[in-house]
């Protein structure tokens, strides 16, 4: 019996042993198939037509593995926008299966460096992914010229590199980086930034002093809505933005575990993260007065961003929620890189998906 069951083992061992020894053949097989695969693939086409929001970027300034820092992905029918466009954005959007190059414009909430540190990065991927001839519009409030300008400083080497390198016809030198869009919001604090038949984008201002101004914005495509708050303490603003709102995309900051890292900093000697971590508290949300706005708003889903501070085990996102719950019944997602959620035109539906 024990000679019949290594016999029948045999076979196994053998194919074993042959797939050890092609192993890299047989990689490479594979991922030449993957490579066409997504190389093919338009994730905006396979979309239902309606209003779709991903997160590309969930975190804050620490260091996060999965929250990358602030990048909202909104398709609206066949368009795809950014806002905000922190560090590791645009390889949380190529990861998400979506192509750079679609990018239709990019919106900016301010010029706090989380928010725009992988602005670069993102302009350069939508430029050579597919060759575009013009510029990526970039939106902001005044002051998106000069950071803008700035970035266009630091990559005009690589610029010049990629067109001698590749040739006009692949890159386009006039396709490189963004243009400035500036707007200024009107006496009630509102400015509307993009509208046609179907898409409008409304920008609105919050309160992040001393940061002014920043902004939120409202994206209503096909009657479905979404109100990004952008960074802000409670707003009545954002409230009234979000007033019957599908979805609001909310930053939050927990004081309860700020206060503990401040606790922390206390012991170690680091005097400067002290006084840091007592000064964020005051131009943040916490989640409950996020859920608050949302009850007060009469919004239908809750997204919570720009997670602060950092949640490495699962109870901590429970103490981070705090009684969150308490003040809004409907769904509330605590953001990862990679959450998705479709809102169908002709539809009351949000579906949550998660893209990678």
């Amino acid at each position: 019996m024990r000679k019949f069951f290594v016999w029948g083992l045999l076979p196994l061992l053998l194919l074993g042993a042959a797939a050890y020894l092609f192993r890299a053949p047989l990689a490479m097989a594979i991922a030449a198939r993957v490579a066409v695969q997504r190389l093919a693939a338009d994730a905006i086409k396979e979309l239902p037509d309606g209003l779709h929001v991903g997160i590309c970027g969930a975190g804050s300034p620490f260091t996060d593995d999965k929250r990358s820092g602030p990048c909202t992905l909104v398709v609206a029918g066949q368009r795809m926008f950014v806002f905000d466009s922190g560090s590791g954005s645009a390889r949380v959007i190529g990861k998400m299966g979506f192509n750079q190059g679609r990018i239709a414009a990019i919106f900016l909430t301010h010029f706090h460096s989380d928010h725009i540190d992988g602005l670069g990065e993102l302009m350069l991927q939508r430029w050579v992914s597919v060759g575009n001839t013009t510029p990526v519009p970039v939106y902001g409030p005044p002051g998106v010229e000069l950071v803008l300008a700035g970035f266009m400083q630091a990559y005009a080497q690589d610029q010049h590199y990629r067109v001698a390198h590749h040739g006009d016809a692949t890159v386009p030198r006039s396709g490189f980086g963004g243009q400035a869009m500036p707007f200024t919001p009107g006496p009630d604090g509102r400015a509307v930034v993009l509208k046609d038949a179907d898409l409008e984008i409304t920008a609105f201002v919050v309160d992040h002093k001393p940061v002014h101004p920043a902004i939120g914005y409202r994206i209503v495509y096909k009657g479905r809505s979404v109100v990004l708050s952008g960074d802000t303490k409670k707003s009545a603003a954002v409230q009234r933005e979000a007033a019957q709102a599908d979805v609001l995309v909310h930053e939050a900051i927990s004081k309860p575990l700020v206060g503990m890292m401040r606790q922390a900093a206390v012991q170690a000697g680091r005097n400067n993260l002290v006084k840091i971590f007592d000064d964020i508290l005051g131009y943040h949300t916490s989640p409950e007065e996020a859920a608050q706005t949302a009850r007060e708003a009469g919004a239908r889903y809750l997204v919570l961003n720009h997670i602060v501070p950092v949640l490495p085990l699962p109870g901590l996102e429970t103490a981070f929620l705090g009684k969150a719950a308490n003040f809004f019944t409907g769904p509330i997602r605590i953001a990862s890189d990679g959450d998705f959620l479709s809102l169908p035109a002709s539809s009351s539906d949000i579906k949550l998906t998660h893209r990678f």
